[in-house]
């Protein structure tokens, strides 16, 4: 099998972009400040927060999740969805890196 274009990048940019990658949606940002304004929910809680369709919502989530911004418990037949703490300490490591190294003196 050949090589992937993301093979001749770090692990780190890698893990980078597929996080920004997941928040390029406005419905998917809009979650994320849903669940940090409640903490934790239920799906169906997302769902009338959003104008979007359960299916829809919960595709949303299934990508927030597999970036690692989310995660989620099953209680009972809900799924209970918090920020992942972890990956959010990732990206903050990282865009305090680009704003310090942005005061920089350059051109």
């Amino acid at each position: 099998m050949g090589v992937t274009k993301t093979d001749h990048f770090t692990e780190e940019q890698n893990k980078i972009a597929t996080i920004t990658k997941a928040l390029g949606h406005p419905a998917r940002v809009a979650i994320i400040e849903y669940l940090l304004k409640v903490d934790t929910c239920i799906c169906g809680d997302i769902v009338n927060e959003l104008p979007l369709a359960q299916a829809t919502v919960s595709q949303h989530l299934k990508e927030l999740k597999n970036a690692g911004l989310i995660k989620g418990n099953i209680e009972g037949t809900s799924i209970c969805y918090c920020i992942d703490e972890n990956t959010f300490g990732i990206l903050k490591d990282y865009f305090s890196k680009i704003i310090q190294a942005s005061h920089q003196k350059c051109c």
